[in-house]
């Protein structure tokens, strides 16, 4: 999944150990491209590879190319597709087009802006990288908004300057390791999201239950505490249980957190409510959270809940709260 990768930190470490490297970024596509825009492909100056660009189609093509750029030490900015004769050399005669920016490290890429790129990648920092087909990239920590919320890299309107988006991997903290979390979590996976578990009771947490999970058999505060709440991060709440689930539910409330559900009837969650009330929390602040949580879509079992809890989630964080 785009959104596991470790393109730039490849491509630095390759820098670093004298090799040469460069990265490709699909900046535009048109018709059916195999990889999406902001997909990218590291390449060493000895021609090693990771990444994809285009799912194998041309990446034999952009090595090529990456290896004169770095050469040269400078951009270049490739194009294929059913329009060009080499097309079907290329192995991309389905219709689609691309277009791939080669930026060679150092040259092209400063190395500090990588640097910072890398850096701020481990520390999930939402960070967009600045170019133009002419090389210069900067780090921009602020604005693209909407880029951020849809993970959409992408040229400006005026077709010079493009906007890569390098978002934290999704993460997604259950609370209560019940039966809607067996079937949430797989689901959740398969949507790209790192999910975490946190349960006191081990005879719910258990390996056997939820075999090769991270599980926490923490108090459900003490391990949100731990695990961190970022813009990233989706917490839902399974246990039915206050004592369990309220702790949690309030660190959630002052974090970044994009969506926060919480299981329980309509008559649960205004009892919900007037304890967050009362502990002085805002209308605002309660507002946030997704009670009775999931999409109304009459789910029955604990596998269509947790379809109906994870199509929420996308909506909040493709559309918003």
């Amino acid at each position: 999944m785009d959104r596991f990768d470790d393109i730039p930190e490849t491509a630095l470490r390759w820098h670093h150990a004298g090799k040469g490297a460069a990265i490709a970024t699909v900046v535009q596509t048109w018709g059916s491209a195999p990889r999406r825009v902001g997909s990218q492909l590291a390449i060493s100056g000895a021609g090693e590879i990771a990444g994809s660009v285009s799912g194998g189609c041309v990446e034999g093509a952009v090595v090529a190319e990456a290896l004169d750029a770095i050469e040269a030490g400078a951009p270049v900015m490739l194009e294929y597709g059913i329009s060009d004769g080499d097309a079907f050399a290329v192995g991309l005669a389905c219709g689609g087009t691309i277009r791939v920016l080669v930026e060679p490290v150092g040259s092209v890429m400063p190395e500090a802006v990588l640097t910072d790129l890398v850096a701020a990648r481990a520390a999930r920092e939402p960070v967009a990288y600045i170019t133009t087909p002419k090389g210069g990239g900067r780090l921009e920590h602020g604005g693209h908004q909407e880029r951020f919320r849809m993970d959409r890299s992408g040229f400006e309107a005026d077709g010079e300057v493009f906007v890569a988006i390098h978002n934290p991997p999704l993460r997604l903290i259950i609370v209560g390791a019940v039966h809607i979390a067996q079937a949430l979590v797989p689901m959740a996976r398969i949507a790209g999201y790192d999910p975490l578990l946190i349960d006191p009771r081990e005879s719910f947490g258990s390996a056997a239950r939820f075999p090769g999970e991270v599980i926490l058999h923490d108090w459900p505060d003490e391990g949100v505490q731990a695990y961190g709440l970022d813009s990233r991060t989706a917490l839902v709440l399974l246990t039915h249980d206050p004592k369990l689930d309220d702790p949690a539910l309030e660190q959630a409330l002052v974090s970044e957190c994009f969506y926060i559900g919480a299981l329980g009837s309509t008559r649960t969650h205004a009892k919900r409510v007037e304890r967050l009330e009362g502990s002085g929390y805002s209308g605002a602040q309660i507002a946030r959270i997704h009670g009775p949580v999931g999409l109304d879509i009459g789910a029955a079992g604990p596998s269509e809940i947790a379809l109906s809890i994870l199509a929420e989630m996308t909506r909040v964080l493709r559309q918003g709260a």
